[in-house]
């Protein structure tokens, strides 16, 4: 998924092809954009930080700061939209690119609040003894590109629960990424434990979320304002449900996503100026039968589509779409690994996106499995060969080999010394998804016992980094410090 890139109109031969020409005509752009600006004008946003409010305010929104409602006028919000329309438009135009091959997934920031364990099959609040497995075996599969705060641990308090995970980061991995920090005031803390390895703004901020519609509860506008003052880039990750956030029409869902992606685009505006703007996608419906919302269903998808195409004509920005996690599945499973590719395929097909694998989470990002890290990991492997390299020189024609064994009577290509010495680089070879199909339970619980058996082999080889305990004492007075101020 990459913020950065940008789309023209439907006609131009840099937009990648879809699977209907487009969903948003050229006449429907007029209509929706008026309802966005009704909706912004009539019902506005409520905005909990009195430094939005003043920064809005001065912009020209009517701001009611005893309620902490912030309406938009009609001419301002036509008015930015001319500004960032001619921004967009400014920007360089990415050239077409080839699918790009999605990296093999690991542990990162995944933050899931659930563990599920791949030795008994418990889903368990995740805790820190949890996170110090996962941190191991991402240390066994990628340690040299760092490993991340992976699990939202429930046994420390909230407010420190970052500067913990910072800390067990920092104890079992050789290149600690920086702590997810879900409050603005848990910054300061997480610098001055950076500083501690000489890691200069060692945090993320993480995405920025809405409490749907409309909203910019006082935790997101204070991370919010505290990101646009520091000049990264703004926006929201937008992750509206039909019939709960939106209305039920894919019509209204689009005006009220768009609706939500200019108010937070105008309030970074009036916090700083020059910020960058950036968002992403990921949209959901709910089953009026259960009550349970799916990020990856078929529906879920054409309502993001539609609302990323408007965005895209009215504005000129592509927002990405939510790819490759948030799956229905909540077991560790084929199934699981095929829903996370059949929703990447489906997002790459309509937006041109580069395939996304998944990282091992399940039930819409709640749970993460070290099982089902393991399947993505083949399942992005195999996808990756629908981005190869395509260089017909004489040696990868194999003309030499097609002449020799002429029409296959008396040999085949399987018998020449060229598949011998090749074809580990050019079939999809998985170590434990089983190439020849679905076989029923029996034997895929084959396969998920093995894979549980491959990640107790990793983390048998695990080895902590040593020469850090000066600098965990260190951390750990600054967690004594920070619960003293924070709790």
């Amino acid at each position: 998924m990459n913020d950065n890139d940008r789309g023209n109109d439907n006609d131009s031969p840099e937009v990648p092809a879809m699977f209907q020409r487009f969903i948003i005509g050229d006449d429907h752009v007029e209509p929706l954009a008026d309802g966005v600006l009704t909706t912004l004008e009539k019902v506005g946003v409520l905005c909990q930080n009195d430094d939005l409010m003043r920064g809005l305010d001065a912009m020209g929104a009517q701001v009611d700061y005893p309620t902490e409602r912030v309406h938009f006028p009609r001419e301002l919000t036509a008015d930015f939209i001319d500004t960032i329309r001619a921004e967009f438009a400014a920007e360089p135009q990415a050239p077409p690119h080839r699918l790009g091959a999605p990296g093999l997934p690991g542990i990162g920031t995944q933050v899931a609040q659930i563990y599920l364990d791949h030795q008994t099959g418990e889903e368990r609040q995740a805790n820190q003894r949890d996170m110090i497995t996962l941190v191991q075996l991402g240390e066994v599969l990628h340690g040299a590109g760092g490993v991340g705060h992976v699990l939202s641990l429930t046994d420390c308090p909230p407010k420190i629960e970052p500067l913990v995970a910072g800390l067990l980061l920092t104890e079992w991995a050789s290149i600690p990424q920086a702590p997810f920090a879900w409050h603005v005031d848990q910054v300061p803390w997480l610098q001055e434990m950076g500083e501690i390895i000489g890691r200069e703004r060692w945090f993320s901020w993480g995405a920025v979320c809405f409490a749907h519609p409309l909203r910019l509860d006082r935790d997101t506008a204070g991370k919010y304002v505290a990101r646009a003052k520091a000049g990264e880039p703004c926006g929201l990750t937008a992750m509206p449900v039909a019939g709960v956030s939106t209305p039920i029409t894919v019509e209204g869902f689009v005006v009220v996503s768009s609706a939500e992606f200019v108010a937070t685009w105008m309030a970074a505006r009036a916090i700083n100026p020059t910020v960058p703007l950036r968002g992403s996608m990921w949209p959901g419906t709910v089953d009026m039968a259960t009550g349970a919302v799916s990020y990856s269903a078929w529906d879920a998808m054409f309502f993001g589509f539609a609302s990323c195409e408007f965005m895209r004509r009215w504005v000129g920005f592509t927002i990405p779409m939510g790819s490759g996690e948030y799956c229905d599945a909540r077991v560790p499973s084929l199934y699981a690994a095929l829903e996370k590719a059949y929703k990447s395929m489906t997002v790459t097909a309509f937006t041109g996106q580069p395939l996304s694998a998944g990282t091992g989470m399940l039930d819409e990002g709640k749970i993460m499995s070290p099982v089902q890290l393991i399947l993505d990991r083949e399942f992005a492997a195999g996808s990756g060969h629908l981005a190869r390299e395509f260089d017909p020189t004489p040696e990868n024609m194999a003309m030499d080999d097609i002449v020799e064994v002429d029409i296959g009577i008396h040999e085949s290509h399987l018998g020449t010394m060229r598949t011998a010495k090749r074809f580990r680089d050019n079939v999809w070879l998985p170590r434990f998804v089983d190439r020849s199909g679905y076989a029923g339970h029996v034997r895929e619980n084959e396969l998920l016992a093995k894979t549980a058996n491959e990640v107790d082999r990793l983390l048998a080889t695990y080895e902590k980094p040593e020469g850090r305990e000066d600098q965990l004492a260190a951390m750990r007075d600054v967690i004594e410090r920070a619960k003293g101020a924070l709790l």
